[in-house]
């Protein structure tokens, strides 16, 4: 009659997610987005390292939207050089993904979670009376 305790746990997790992202800033969205970043690219890690690549490839398409996402809302006009390089980096990272995926080579998606782990800890380390600043650059 009821569904199985890991569709209930789904459903919540889904409204915790919907919850957060309308009660959120600017500032905290992006970081929304990074962390789900990297929870995508930790799941392609796990799905290669068991094999499952359906699996492997939806994380990876996953992770690949939020950072052309990331990527695509970068305003360059107010954020000039720091655009620029966040640009560049979110290119990168979309290419080691796809390399990761297409060879199935657990170094190129070590690597590029080590690089959206970076730039989510700088992004959260940006303390809350700069925040207003940031919504210029905000990726």
């Amino acid at each position: 009659m009821y569904g199985s305790n890991r569709q209930f746990a789904e459903q919540y997790r889904k409204v915790g997610v919907t919850t957060s992202v309308v009660d959120a800033d600017p500032h905290k969205l992006v970081a929304l987005l990074l962390a789900g970043a990297c929870e995508r690219i930790r799941t392609a890690e796990a799905s290669l390292q068991q094999n499952d690549q359906a699996r492997k490839g939806k994380a990876i398409g996953e992770a690949c939207a939020i950072v052309g996402h990331l990527n695509g809302s970068l305003d360059h006009e107010a954020g000039g050089e720091i655009a620029g390089n966040l640009s560049a980096l979110y290119d990168f990272v979309i290419m080691r993904l796809t390399e990761g995926n297409l060879h199935n080579d657990p170094t190129a998606l070590k690597e590029a979670l080590g690089l959206m782990v970076e730039i989510d800890s700088a992004w959260n380390a940006i303390p809350a009376d700069q925040r207003q600043v940031t919504k210029a650059v905000a990726p």
